[in-house]
């Protein structure tokens, strides 16, 4: 079985996958004006795709923004969805506007 990391990539503003030591996507991370973290988009790379990656990707990017005690503030798809499913622990979410 592969094994994936998510590791946090401040340099960068993102948080990124990995799979085998192998690049497999990132998720944006942009701090806004009021102490939150935006995130806008995720991009799982096309030849890891269908695999679920997007969602460990997303998964693994909001328990850490919790456990750093950070407000996420979700405008990318994954990400909606994923918290619309998905109860993480202690995180504070911010919806943006309807």
């Amino acid at each position: 079985m592969a094994e994936t990391t998510v590791e946090r990539d401040d340099e960068n503003d993102r948080y990124t996958l990995s799979v085998d030591g192998e690049l497999a996507g990132f998720t944006e991370i942009h701090p806004d004006g009021d102490g939150r973290l935006r995130l806008p988009h995720t991009v799982i790379i096309p030849s890891y795709r269908g695999q679920g990656l997007a969602g460990a990707l997303v998964a693994g990017a909001l328990a850490d923004i919790s456990a750093r005690g950070e407000t996420v503030v979700p405008l990318c798809p994954v990400a909606q969805k994923y918290l619309r499913e998905n109860d993480v622990d202690g995180l504070q979410v911010d919806w943006p506007d309807a």
